[in-house]
Parts: structure tokens; sequence; C-alpha cells
């Protein structure tokens, strides 16, 4: 963890404004705006891009993961500019865990792969671009979403440990933890073989 320098109601402060940029459900709004139909009843009704990727629109799946991501990146960066890198680093974690659990949409939310890839990109980009290719290289190889989130969690603290001054080690633990919780159902599909392959219905 970084120095705590900020004062305590500016971290609960940004804590708040970290959760409601996490929360906004862009997944949803996209769907709707592009005219999808509700995403909750669609393939897994999460409102992630991969959830949008089942409606065949990757025009749409794309749009979501660039604003999903970014809404991870951006209560990073004005949380550091605002206040500081403790802000930044709980402003992170709200984001993430805002759009898990979205206020908007009664707090059943996305599993936060693309928050996690963004808010890494805007703490430390070297940390960020590593994760984004752990994903990639994982997602290619066994074409399995979910399982390419699970390796870019996994493998986010060893490239805290290898790229950076370690500032971040704890938060990285907590994140990946958190992907982890989020991928429980995932988890015993992809051991039973039965988890969907990126594309597929």
């Amino acid at each position: 963890m970084p120095p705590l320098d900020a004062s305590t109601t500016q971290l609960i402060l940004w804590a708040a404004i970290g959760y409601l940029i996490g929360s906004i459900p862009f997944g949803m709004i996209v769907a709707k705006v592009m005219g999808l139909g509700n995403l909750r009843d669609i393939g897994s009704g999460n409102i992630g891009a991969t959830n949008v990727l089942r409606t065949g629109n990757k025009g749409a799946a794309a749009l979501t993961l660039v604003f999903d991501a970014a809404k991870g990146a951006v209560a990073v960066l004005l949380a550091r500019a605002m206040v500081g890198e403790d802000a930044a680093q709980i402003a992170a974690l709200t984001a993430f865990l805002g759009h898990c659990f979205p206020v908007w949409l009664g707090f059943k939310g996305g599993k936060g792969v693309a928050t996690f890839l963004g808010l890494w990109l805007a703490l430390d980009w070297r940390v960020g671009v590593a994760c984004c290719l752990s994903w990639l290289v994982a997602a290619a190889i066994w074409r399995i979403s979910s399982l390419g989130a699970l390796v870019a969690a996994a493998t986010s603290t060893i490239w805290i440990m290898l790229l950076t001054d370690s500032a971040t080690f704890f938060l990285g633990i907590v994140l990946t933890l958190l992907v982890y919780w989020r991928h429980n159902a995932n988890l015993a599909r992809i051991r039973a073989g039965t988890e969907p392959k990126i594309g597929q219905s």
C-alpha cells in the first residue's frame, strides 16, 4: 500500500466516487441503444462484453469492453489527480466493486474483467499491458474468455512484483481474490468441460 497521506474524508469520498463510476452499466446501455434487447435475457444474463458478444454484435461487445475498462481507468486517474496514489487505489477497488454490485441494478452486476484491466492500465500501465497480454494468450489458446480472465488475475501479482515497486501488491491480491470469487461458477464449468467458448451462444 502507498502511504496514506489523504484524509479519511477524502478517501471515503473517492471510495464513493469510484463506486458510482464503476456502477455505470455500460453493457446494458449499449445493448439498449443498439436495439439488442435485455442482456438479462441473453446468454449468461451477465452485463459484460462477453455476454454482449453473444448477441452477435461484435461492435457492441467492443464498445462495452472499452467503456467498462475506461470507467476503471477514469476512477483511478481522477482520484490520483485530485488527491493522490492512496485515493487512486481506493477508487480502483470500489470501481471494481461498483461494476460487480451496481446500485442501479439491484447490486447484480458483471464479473469485472474489463474494469479490472482498465484500472490496472491506469494504476501502472506495465502491469495493465502484461495482464491484457496474459488474457489474450490464454483466451487464444483455450478460446474461453473466463479462463483468460482467471489467468490475467492470477498473474497480476507476479507482474506487480516483477515490474513495479510492489506498492500495489496488496490491492492486487484483493482484486485477484475478488475476480476468482466472481468466477466461481465459471471455474466449476471449466472443470466440468461445459464452459462456453468465445462467440458461442
